[in-house]
């Protein structure tokens, strides 16, 4: 466990709260210092949840260590089944609670609650948030799921989506949707949206969708050895997958293979003339692993970019992504230090970052355009309106999310090229305002400071003559030629960066 001020994953208190709060009529009961009731503003401020999560907290204090903890925790236990009647209860502590060794779920059996109580024994301390929400979800199923009849239709389960998920909501209406066509059914859609009575009766499908491997492998597995329900390897986030991930499925079934691809814009949109200037832009990939993944095909073989690194947070899928890393030549960042990844990305320069919210910022502060893949998310990467990651509709969600940061980016270099034009200078006011522009100052107009380069790294000064030149260079890459040009006075000694040595410097990493 460590302090730091981002983390990409909570505890796994907080993976068990992203199930649970993702679910009906199961309650949490959590025993936690009054310090952990910070996990309800992940849902409530972040999710723009309306309501909060079921869950109850023991909150003892500082002065209840003294006493005995294990009653407060009894008392809050009662009380919770008492006030909310859940169909079942989950139990289990917090990363501050687990050292004072109260063993919740040992307590919960020796009491008399009249519906099911699932104890959770999460490792606070080697394991995290991820880990959290997989061992939850399948401590809920082995309880709760039973073998039965299969439905007279092919159906399947889809497992996986929890709350705070990425897009998770959205994409189980785009997978509905898809199977649907198939004539194939869904009995139940778990955790997000099941009851402990849905949970239940998930025996009752042919097979499963396993949608994130992160929050419901334990279960997939589970269920195909105990109940004999095969479950999906392919995860179908983009066009290639999402083709990949119907002809898995009618092989599963026997059902003949159908993909209604009449909505499908991404494969020509990639190849139009428009998007022809983002041919082979150098990407860099970070995320959880089974994000990472989807987009590096994506990136690759949909879009046409160069990838130059990839990485992934969560360590239960470090064996993967390496392997993949491997295919595509590079070297796969296995790290829970977003500075570490700042170091990467710094390192090898991409023109376009594919991250989570830490990547986002990273990218704010080295000048590169990021689009977000994964979570951990911010607030705006829960839009109100429908917007999925998988199948046909998450396909064309995400030319959209990842050229306009790129055409952004070219739009604002055009504006750097003109910056000494009348209407686009620094000093003008927006153009939209018409007559309300400032006066250009002429001296200023011809070697204005840029903004979006970072400053040097060293004492070298930039003269009036290279700072101009350098506009000339592309808004996407001046950023890295700014840094490799101070990188090369620093190392040859030169106090004063002319426009020599900027082309200097030029002819010297073009080697």
């Amino acid at each position: 466990m460590k302090l730091t001020v981002w983390t990409y994953e909570g505890p796994p208190h907080v993976g068990a709260m992203r199930v649970a709060t993702g679910m009906k009529n199961l309650h949490y009961v959590l025993h936690a210092p009054q310090g952990d009731t910070y996990a309800d503003l992940l849902f409530t401020m972040i999710e723009r949840r309306d309501h909060r999560p079921p869950v109850t907290y023991t909150t003892f204090q500082a002065r209840d260590l003294g006493s005995d903890t294990a009653n407060l925790f009894k008392k809050s236990l009662e009380d919770a089944y008492e006030r909310f009647k859940p169909e079942a209860l989950i139990v289990g502590a917090s990363c501050t609670a687990e050292l004072i060794q109260d063993d919740p779920g040992g307590m919960a059996e020796t009491m008399d609650i009249p519906v099911p109580v699932i104890p959770l024994e999460l490792p606070s301390y080697q394991r995290k948030e991820n880990f959290g929400a997989d061992e939850t979800f399948f401590q809920i199923v082995r309880t709760l799921a039973k073998p039965m009849e299969r439905t007279s239709q092919i159906s399947c389960n889809l497992i996986g989506p929890t709350a705070l998920g990425f897009r998770h909501r959205d994409d189980i209406t785009e997978l509905t949707s898809l199977l649907s066509d198939m004539g194939i059914s869904v009995n139940v859609v778990a955790p997000m949206t099941a009851s402990p009575a849905d949970i239940a009766r998930m025996g009752a499908a042919h097979f499963n969708v396993l949608m994130y491997p992160e929050t419901a492998e334990a279960a997939a597995r589970w269920l195909a050895r105990d109940l004999q329900q095969p479950y999906t390897k392919t995860v179908p986030i983009g066009v290639g997958a999402t083709r990949d991930f119907v002809r898995e499925v009618a092989e599963i079934t026997g059902v003949k293979p159908y993909l209604d691809e009449s909505r499908l814009r991404l494969p020509w949109y990639s190849k139009s003339v428009d998007s022809t200037y983002l041919t082979g832009k150098r990407v860099f990939l970070f995320g959880d692993g089974t994000h990472v993944a989807s987009a590096a095909r994506i990136a690759r073989d949909e879009m046409g970019f160069e990838v130059v690194g990839m990485g992934c947070y969560n360590r239960e899928m470090a064996r993967p992504l390496r392997a993949l890393a491997k295919e595509y030549g590079v070297e796969a960042t296995i790290t829970d230090d977003y500075l570490h990844v700042e170091s990467v990305i710094e390192k090898l320069q991409p023109e376009m970052i594919l991250g989570t919210q830490m990547e986002r910022h990273i990218g704010k502060r080295l000048g590169i355009p990021c689009a977000v893949i994964s979570a951990p998310v911010h607030v705006q990467d829960f839009p109100a309106r429908y917007s999925p990651q998988m199948g046909i509709e998450g396909a064309n969600v995400i030319f959209d999310t990842w050229v306009h940061p790129l055409v952004m980016g070219l739009e604002e270099h055009l504006l750097h090229m003109f910056r000494n034009d009348f209407e686009f200078n620094d000093a003008a006011g927006p153009s939209h305002h018409g007559g309300h522009a400032g006066k250009v100052d002429a001296n200023q107009s011809q070697n204005p400071v840029d903004r979006d380069t970072p400053a040097p790294v060293d004492a070298a000064v930039w003269l009036a003559a290279a700072e101009k030149e350098l506009k000339k260079i592309p808004f996407f890459v001046r950023g890295k030629a700014r840094r490799n040009t101070e990188i090369y006075a620093s190392l040859n000694g030169v106090t004063e960066i002319s426009v020599d040595t900027l082309y200097e410097a030029k002819a010297h990493y073009a080697r």
